[in-house]
């Protein structure tokens, strides 16, 4: 019988086996520490996994992510570099974050950190509405995620750019890539929405020079990772005016330390790493589909690329 391991410190196993089970009855379900013998596990769906895990698995075939990311099966020096690795493509996941990147510009777009400042103090004071129309919103990252982002803000009725590191086209967004691309882009940009990978490319992308670039009064938006924001310099330009805000669900550290900076600035919304989560119920059904076709020799949708790293 082909087996699937599951390993993850922060989900609720009991919940995700039920679901895997429910949607592969013809494969064993193991979880960690006690799996067995190591040499009986064909697929593993992990998240954090311990160096030395997925090495110890002589006959995996394959490693699935408990995320959109893959940065924390890469951290694992002895994973085995032969075995390919899956990210999570979800459509609940991808509906989340998109809800999350809406939440994050609407909040500011519609003033509610002064009226939630102003509420306490009964201060009753109505603001002159920004047009929608002719107000630019910036995606970095126009994956599946990310184009899903860009579309529906142009279903609100903003102007939507997208930006990646080469070419897209997406119908309705105005796409840029590479480093000019970004360039024309962010002066454009009222808010700005990161939804990328983290690679060595786009880590810090979110640093000094992108953030001057942007128009005064613009708005960080990040669901992407921690690393593309450099915090000093995103500290800085709140402090300093050109910011208006930043809405936050991702950081470097995790969780942020209870002295860090963010925790009480009046100008940053922050959030656990709550903006897409996994629900057992709809990830099961990604894990299973990319299972099945692996298993008949069909493709698999969402396989890393090293190179790209993502």
């Amino acid at each position: 019988m082909t087996v699937l391991l599951f390993h993850s410190p922060d989900d609720p196993v009991e919940l995700w086996v039920a679901e895997l089970r429910r949607q592969l009855p013809d494969v064993e379900i193991r979880t960690t520490p006690d799996f067995g013998d190591p040499s009986e596990i064909d697929y593993a769906l992990v998240w954090k996994p311990p160096a030395g895990l997925l090495a110890s698995l002589p006959n995996l075939r394959v490693t699935f992510s408990i995320a959109a990311g893959i940065d924390h099966i890469l951290a694992d020096p002895e994973r085995p570099t032969h075995v390919p690795i899956v990210r999570m493509l979800d459509d609940n996941l991808r509906d989340m974050m998109s809800e999350w990147a809406i939440l994050g510009v609407l909040y500011f777009h519609r003033f509610m950190p002064e009226y939630m400042a102003e509420q306490p103090k009964a201060i009753w004071d109505r603001r002159w509405p920004i047009y929608t129309p002719e107000t630019h919103v910036g995606v970095l990252g126009l994956g599946a995620i990310g184009r899903d982002v860009a579309e529906k803000f142009r279903v609100l009725g903003f102007q939507v750019h997208g930006w990646s590191r080469t070419p897209r086209e997406v119908a309705g967004i105005i796409c840029h890539h590479g480093a000019a691309g970004l360039e024309a882009m962010l002066p454009q940009c009222r808010y700005l929405v990161c939804v990328l990978p983290l690679t060595d490319e786009t880590r810090g992308i979110i640093g000094a020079r992108t953030i001057a670039a942007l128009p005064e009064d613009a708005v960080v938006v990040n669901l992407g990772r921690g690393g593309h924001v450099v915090d000093e310099d995103l500290l800085a330009a709140l402090d300093s005016g050109h910011l208006r805000g930043a809405f936050l669900d991702v950081f470097n550290e995790e969780p942020l330390p209870p002295g860090h900076a963010y925790w009480r600035h009046p100008k940053v919304v922050m959030t656990p790493h709550v903006a897409g989560e996994l629900v057992p119920q709809s990830c099961a059904k990604a894990i299973a589909r990319n299972l099945n076709a692996h298993m008949s020799g069909a493709a698999m949708e969402g396989v890393l690329d090293l190179e790209r790293g993502y």
